[in-house]
């Protein structure tokens, strides 16, 4: 028996090869959409029927632990972190979970006793960019 080759052409495969431009670049992705959430944010001894008690940004020596209480607006699902440090360094993350908008919620920090300075609160996104910082002082 005696085999019959055909040719075969694949143009489609030549054309598609020809209108490739190695040179070209790809394409940038588009820009991130601007941030919807909104912060309200304060920092107290307390917080009482949702409502945040003795706020401040300076606390004496026997405070014992401080609230950050916030209202969110435009958060709805998001998981936002509100991050402590005491002068540069990360003592605390916790990650707070919105539930509607608006939303209220708050996260306590116990204090230690020789924890004196200064100390800040990052509310962080869920990529890690910082919303809002708010600084404060223990103990001067």
């Amino acid at each position: 028996m005696k085999a019959v080759l055909t040719p075969v052409l694949v143009l489609g495969l030549v054309g598609s090869l020809a209108a490739q431009d190695s040179t070209a670049k790809p394409a940038a992705p588009p820009p991130a959409a601007p941030s919807t959430v909104n912060i309200e944010a304060v920092l107290a001894r307390s917080v009482v029927d949702r409502t945040p008690q003795d706020t401040g940004s300076a606390f004496p020596d026997s405070v014992g632990t401080v609230v950050l209480w916030m209202r969110v607006t435009g958060g709805n699902g998001q998981t936002l972190h509100n991050v402590w440090f005491h002068g540069g360094d990360q003592v605390g993350d916790v990650p707070l979970t919105i539930g509607g908008s608006p939303w209220r919620t708050w996260s306590r920090k116990t204090i230690p006793a020789d924890a004196k300075g200064a100390w800040h609160v990052e509310i962080r996104d869920e990529a890690g960019t910082v919303i809002k910082r708010i600084d404060f002082t223990v103990g001067q």
